[in-house]
């Protein structure tokens, strides 16, 4: 009888090894696009969809404030609120949500937040800290085709991220002797200060207060700081990274601070101006 000789067959175990390597990639390939699917909607929940309803909010603010105070929808220049390009988030740049800052801007608005006061004498705002968040004006600025409803405090649940202007606390009312500082988002939340790197010396910032118009006049602007840079929010504005930038006399000023460059908050862009009138 012959014996048998086993047959091997070669090449089984590198198919399966094969197999198993192409499903574990497969499986690497399906979880990246998920992610990225993911962080896509993400994006565009935080870029397009807090912009379109920061800006819808703050449109309405800025009419139920003109109700309230009786002025036509015409009244000032510019369109709605919302920067010049629409609705594209600091802001500028911002404190972390729900905090208040301490020093200058945070993503996208001002030098860190301090503590929420009262308005100062000439101010027009809201009557206490409990209605801080509340819009108590708006700023027009006819050279953005802007128009953005002003609340007290600098809060980025409470106000930035509303797609409000923010008075940072303590600093001077709108007219009145000092500096009216303000703070908002450069991207995302309304961005209402997205281009105001586009400001240029002479032109109008315009606040209405019930009843009341003060017309400022741009008149410096300050590139880049950095967001410890308290000085620009001084009564008299004047850095204290750069001392050569600024103001040297009692005045009243309007601060807009803001991040740069755009989608950062690295450092702060400030623009200054003075009390041209009011009315």
């Amino acid at each position: 009888m012959r014996d048998r000789v086993p047959v091997v067959v070669q090449g089984s175990g590198r198919r399966g090894r094969r197999a198993g390597l192409a499903g574990v990639l497969w499986a690497g390939a399906e979880l990246i696009v998920t992610v990225g699917v993911v962080v896509l909607l993400l994006v565009v929940h935080q870029v397009w969809w807090t912009n379109r309803q920061a800006v819808a909010g703050a449109q309405e603010q800025v009419r139920a404030l003109e109700r309230s105070w009786g002025d036509g929808p015409d009244r000032g220049s510019g369109a709605g609120a919302g920067g010049g390009s629409g609705a594209g988030v600091g802001g500028g740049g911002v404190p972390a949500a729900g905090s208040e800052p301490s020093g200058p801007v945070d993503s996208g608005a001002a030098p860190a937040a301090t503590r929420a006061a009262r308005p100062a004498a000439g101010a027009g705002g809201p009557a206490g800290p409990s209605e801080r968040d509340r819009a108590y004006a708006v700023l027009r600025i006819p050279r953005l085709g802007l128009v953005v409803p002003v609340a007290q405090g600098v809060d980025k649940r409470a106000v930035l991220d509303k797609g409000y202007a923010g008075q940072y606390p303590g600093t001077a009312g709108p007219g009145a002797q000092g500096n009216f500082a303000l703070a908002g988002h450069r991207n995302t939340h309304g961005e209402p200060f997205r281009y105001v790197n586009r400001l240029r010396a002479g032109d109008e910032l315009i606040v209405d207060v019930r009843g009341r118009r003060f017309t400022y006049v741009v008149g410096k602007v300050l590139s880049e700081t950095t967001e410890r840079d308290t000085g620009v929010i001084a009564p008299v504005p004047r850095s204290v990274v750069k001392p050569d930038q600024g103001y040297g006399e009692p005045g009243a000023y309007i601060t807009l601070t803001t991040c740069t460059p755009e989608y950062s908050s690295k450092y702060r862009l400030v623009v200054w101006g003075t009390l041209l009138k009011s009315s």
